[in-house]
């Protein structure tokens, strides 16, 4: 039958077990808990936890506790040196009665820290019989000397702590492996996102960018599906000064509405039947960071309220837990629907459309931004002749002038599509019309004099969509300079130039 210090020793080494098969972060406040409990177990007035240093055959004071102190770190001790260093470098443990007639003892440590050692127990820390560190007890309390069995108890912690270093350097080891994916990613979502921007429009929305990405504010991007509103989340998030922290997306389309809001809170373990083990949410995982929630127009009304929240408190609770959570988060978010709209309808909050509607970006569609057609496609097809191996540099002339008369729908998204598609099948140095998968307009095609300039296609196209927007408003140029977003003077010039001739169609 185990005696009252027995039931206390074995409670205690439970609970030191599962704090280290926790989800726990901090390595040294978990030493500090396996230092105190063999301290205090096996009656000691001081202890100390040195780890050793492979390279350079040293060990280190990582914690300590007792009359030493926080001054004892530092200090090392070589292999072979010292008491501490006996131990590890015969990798066994032992038991001195009196310290200060002991040839191994440092004298000078016991000294100048003014904390004489009369009595210790030294244990390696080992894991798979290799020697992480050791753990010292020092003065048994009451002027007596360590057991055998005190040494037992202090032999089952080391161990613990053993446990507890080697999974603490496991994660740390797969931290570093997933920032350096993390970088990576960045470095090349940076140089394949790229935003190419000769147009007007889109020069404009980069220097609003430019503005808005120094400040904390909420950012609502707007725009057609496909229009890149990602890419530009991404942009703001790097250039500012959250860039070296998480940028965290979450697309709220794409995730069942049973579990959207575990997905961006996180919930405790038991919360739900599936939840066998707790876990972080989106946003404690984008603290100090930036998280961008696609396709926000799909929050359901009752996470709504959450959010709200979260943006006014930088509060929330995991789902399952009362326990407040505290996150840093900067919230950027886009859409592709008419958000007004909703809110008129009661189907998304106005207090929440406000929240994030402090800086409305609207991104245009592909067919009003021509001019960067072309630069985007060379972009696409870098990348795409690249993996698919296809030897194509370019485009032909009639394949651009599509491309450039071409609406778009899907917008830049489709675009990119296109041209994967057509370095796959694509068999020459150029990618053709037929290469492209759609048909060209076949009103207005390419000059019949052989003038092929992309400066020709551009304006062929521009005469067809404002002629088409002048057809829609039944040739009322004031109104058609207001859609089309320019000067009514500047529209009548473009009338000229291009030749549009008025027809009753």
């Amino acid at each position: 039958m185990l005696s009252k210090i027995d039931v206390e020793k074995f409670n205690t080494l439970i609970e030191t077990s599962a704090l280290i098969n926790s989800d726990y972060n901090d390595l040294n406040s978990l030493l500090v808990h396996i230092l105190d409990s063999s301290m205090r177990l096996c009656e000691g007035e001081a202890s100390s936890l040195l780890l050793v240093n492979k390279e350079s055959q040293e060990l280190h004071f990582e914690v300590s506790l007792g009359g030493a102190g926080e001054a004892i770190k530092r200090f090392t001790v070589k292999m072979g040196e010292g008491i501490a260093g006996w131990v590890a470098l015969h990798n066994r443990s032992i038991i001195i009665s009196d310290v200060e007639s002991d040839e191994r003892h440092r004298h000078d440590i016991s000294k100048e820290l003014n904390f004489p050692s009369k009595t210790m127990m030294a244990v390696p820390i080992r894991v798979k019989d290799e020697c992480l560190g050791v753990i010292e007890i020092i003065n048994k309390k009451g002027g007596k000397t360590f057991s055998n069995e005190d040494l037992e108890w202090l032999e089952i912690f080391a161990n613990q702590a053993g446990i507890a270093i080697v999974n603490a350097r496991s994660i740390e080891n797969a931290h570093d492996t997933i920032n350096q994916l993390l970088s990576e990613q960045i470095k090349s979502d940076t140089e394949h996102n790229t935003i190419i921007a000769k147009s007007p429009a889109i020069l404009e929305k980069l220097d609003i960018i430019e503005r808005v990405a120094k400040t904390d504010s909420s950012v609502l991007l707007l725009g057609e599906s496909g229009v890149g509103k990602e890419i530009y989340a991404e942009q703001i998030h790097l250039k500012s000064p959250r860039k070296g922290k998480p940028f965290v997306k979450v697309n709220c389309a794409a995730i069942p509405e049973g579990l959207l809001e575990s997905e961006l809170f996180g919930h405790v373990k038991g919360a739900f039947t599936s939840a066998i083990a707790s876990r972080h949410g989106r946003f404690e995982l984008a603290h100090e960071g930036t998280i961008f929630l696609d396709e926000i127009a799909e929050l359901p009304l009752a996470l709504q309220v959450k959010l709200l929240r979260v943006i006014q408190e930088k509060t929330f609770e995991k789902v399952g837990s009362d326990v407040t959570v505290t996150v840093d988060v900067r919230i950027l978010a886009a859409t592709n629907r008419d958000i007004e709209k909703q809110v008129e309808k009661g189907e998304f909050r106005s207090d929440l459309y406000y929240r994030l509607n402090v800086f409305p970006i609207y991104l245009p569609p592909l067919r009003h931004r021509i001019e960067d057609i072309p630069g985007l496609a060379e972009v696409f097809l870098k990348k795409y002749a690249k993996e698919t191996r296809n030897r194509i540099d370019g485009f032909s002339s009639s394949a651009m002038e599509t491309m450039l008369s071409y609406s778009w729908p899907g917008n830049i998204r489709e675009l990119e599509n296109c041209i994967e598609r057509a370095c796959v099948i694509g068999k020459g140095r150029k990618i053709e019309v037929e290469d492209l998968f759609f048909k060209s307009p076949s009103s207005q095609s390419l000059p019949e004099d052989g003038n092929r300039t992309l400066k020709t296609a551009e304006n062929i196209f521009r005469a067809r969509f404002i002629k088409q927007v002048l057809e829609e408003n039944n040739w009322n140029q004031t109104e058609t300079a207001k859609i089309l977003d320019i000067q009514r003077t500047y529209l009548s010039r473009l009338i000229k130039e291009l030749d549009i001739i008025y027809s009753k169609e």
